[in-house]
């Protein structure tokens, strides 16, 4: 598997996720600057956290008119899958790619800690009980109309809640897909939760690794 991973001025969780991607799962990985458009030639995207452009303006908003993200929206539109974690997820909605936006926590603060999640739609019954993954965001409240709300889930696209709501997110919402599920966007981090750490012991649950295991396996395989 070839995997193409976007790179913006910014961005820092491009590393740790090509770490995971070369040494779990022996993909080849590319990194693509946002400054170039690039050739439809990989198996998976993934648009990685961070703070694009500094989070001028909205965060993911200037990102989201980058060469690199024209490209992008040549290869969905073509079936190829794409992933976007935290930042990404930004990018992916401000693209138009995902519906909805994702603004300021209720609680106007940033959150950097674990947070339960609960799996849904596809990912429904895939996942434990105590499943966790790690957050660390200021935007990460996703709002959305009521009519996309519904939609949402009348076509099972949300795929991961909070279990107990850290930033004002509608419904809970952590994570959604496309209809067709070949555009996942989730603030979570799976990438930081896939090593073990003796200075983070739910790390040692390899929680990260079960959603890259799921959606390498059933969802994109």
């Amino acid at each position: 598997m070839k995997a193409g991973i976007l790179v913006f001025p910014g961005i820092n969780c491009d590393n740790d996720l090509k770490l995971v991607l070369n040494r779990v799962y022996n993909f080849q990985t590319e990194f693509l600057w946002h400054t170039n458009s690039f050739k439809v030639e990989h198996d998976i995207y993934f648009v990685p956290g961070g703070f694009s452009y500094g989070d001028y303006l909205r965060s993911g908003a200037m990102a989201s008119r980058s060469l690199s993200l024209r490209s992008l929206k040549d290869a969905v539109s073509k079936g190829i899958p794409a992933v976007g974690i935290c930042n990404g997820f930004q990018i992916l909605t401000e693209a138009s790619l995902l519906p909805g936006a994702l603004v300021k926590n209720k609680t106007l603060k940033h959150i950097a800690r674990w947070e339960n999640l609960s799996a849904e739609g596809l990912f429904k019954n895939n996942f434990t009980e105590d499943y966790a993954l790690p957050i660390s965001h200021s935007e990460g409240n996703y709002l959305c109309d009521d009519n996309t709300l519904k939609e949402l889930i009348e076509n099972e696209q949300i795929i991961f809640k909070y279990k107990k709501n850290p930033n004002g997110s509608t419904e809970n919402i952590a994570g959604i897909a496309s209809k067709d599920y070949k555009i996942l966007g989730l603030m979570p981090h799976p990438e930081r939760a896939v090593f073990e750490a003796k200075d983070w012991p739910k790390n040692n649950a390899n929680f990260g690794k079960l959603f890259f295991d799921f959606i390498f396996s059933k969802i994109y395989s």
